[in-house]
């Protein structure tokens, strides 16, 4: 059997990332994203890229990095507000952008990846999100056809994994990334803990029947995109630490 480990993500990446791919990308904000990937498709060059994500990360950091190196052409996303950069590069024409409700992407991903092409939902309705889509009534109630979104390649990350790409996330890790992860047709997986022997099948949130290939994370470091502190009261206070 051919394992689907890598050694790195670049090499995971090698002979994969094209020109003008559609890419599914996992994380909300900077959490659970998979940044080593993220920085392995900004090296390999690929451009006009067509990422699928809940946001673009921040200035500098994520799927920001991407905008900073020009590959990206057009992004479905629901909420793009920290990033300086895609304002700029949209209200500038450079990037074409299509605004997804939140949970209208996530089922998009989901339905995606099980093989269904379309579905209703009433989410939208009577928005600019509903020009040109077909419309129904069900029960009363209109509602607006939505596609399924099927990547030519899916970047997810996860706390630990194995060999055959079953994966298992931590806490809000566990956001876009088993959408992302069912919807590419090629997936690749970041793992904080590759482990040695497989993993419970009654403790797997990704089946490694949706992942093609499996890296260690190279760099551990996890972002924050805002952080507030506040003085302690002892030091405010001038009173012993």
């Amino acid at each position: 059997m051919v394992s689907k480990v890598r050694s790195s993500a670049a090499e995971a990446l090698e002979g994969i990332i094209e020109d003008g791919m559609t890419i599914a990308v996992g994380g909300f904000g900077l959490s659970g994203i998979p940044s080593n990937l993220i920085r392995a498709v900004r090296d390999s060059g690929a451009k006009d890229l067509t990422i699928v994500s809940n946001n673009m990360g921040v200035d500098g950091k994520g799927l920001g990095l991407l905008l900073e190196n020009q590959q990206v052409k057009k992004v479905l996303a629901s909420y793009v507000g920290e990033n300086k950069l895609f304002a700029e590069q949209y209200l500038n024409g450079v990037l074409d952008v299509e605004f997804v409700p939140q949970g209208t992407l996530a089922e998009r991903m989901r339905a995606g990846g099980a093989g269904i092409p379309a579905f209703y939902t009433p989410t939208g309705l009577g928005t600019p999100i509903a020009e040109g889509k077909p419309e129904a009534e069900f029960d009363g109630k209109r509602a607006i056809l939505e596609r399924g979104i099927v990547a030519d390649l899916a970047l997810v990350r996860a706390n630990i994994g194995d060999a055959e790409g079953n994966l298992r996330y931590r806490l809000t890790a566990r956001n876009f990334n088993p959408l992302a992860a069912m919807c590419g047709r090629v997936t690749i997986a970041e793992v904080e803990t590759l482990s040695g022997v497989y993993l419970d099948p009654e403790r797997i949130d990704t089946p490694g029947v949706f992942v093609q290939c499996v890296v260690r994370v190279e760099d551990p470091t996890k972002d924050i995109e805002q952080r507030t502190v506040r003085q302690r009261e002892s030091a405010a206070t001038g009173g012993e630490a």
